[in-house]
């Protein structure tokens, strides 16, 4: 069984999805999640879903060996970014070599970088009067958003669309996607 670890940041429904998705597979299931907010929403997903969840601080993260540890314990075979906000640290990037990767809410290289996430990318999005969007999933590496490209997937941006008409589309379209990337990889 391959084992897989989720970061997650806020409410965690693509957490969630993948929870589900592997829960009764014969490939993989999660084994942990970890979060850099103390009071995520994904913490309270996990606990109905009874999976192991942990919060921890910057410093945990960025100044000592401490998640790095808790990975080399949990042992995963594919770290996911599933609304993780802060940037991942090169210690773990290579302890863990083409093992982590991220959902991005747009067609990168377009909308990313530093700053672009959630909703930033949807009003960029409409501000730039854009026809169509998506999502990316994509290895990460030392820049924001600049991994190799896995997967994407389109949808229609539709000029009377809102920030938040193309947040629900994006979420559809992770619903629907992230899990199976993610089961072809660990295939």
């Amino acid at each position: 069984m391959k084992r897989v670890v989720i970061f997650a940041s806020g409410s965690g429904s693509n957490a969630e999805n993948l929870i589900k998705f592997f829960h009764n597979s014969d490939n993989a299931s999660v084994v942990q999640v970890l979060t850099n907010n103390p009071h995520a929403k994904v913490l309270d997903r996990c606990k109905k879903l009874k999976v192991s969840a942990l919060s921890f601080n910057r410093i945990a993260f960025l100044q000592t060996e401490d998640v790095l540890n808790i990975l080399k314990v949990s042992q995963p075979d594919l770290i996911i970014l599933a609304g993780f906000l802060w940037k991942f640290p090169e210690n773990i990037l290579k302890a863990f070599p083409n093992k982590v990767i991220n959902i991005h809410p747009a067609l990168l290289p377009k909308y990313g970088g530093k700053g672009m996430y959630g909703m930033h990318v949807h009003e960029a999005v409409v501000n730039n009067k854009e026809t169509e969007t998506g999502i990316t999933i994509h290895y990460v590496n030392e820049n924001y958003d600049e991994g190799a490209i896995i997967f994407q997937a389109k949808c229609d941006v539709l000029t009377t669309d809102t920030a938040e008409d193309v947040a629900s589309k994006i979420h559809e379209l992770e619903m629907e996607h992230f899990p199976k990337v993610v089961d072809d990889l660990l295939r």
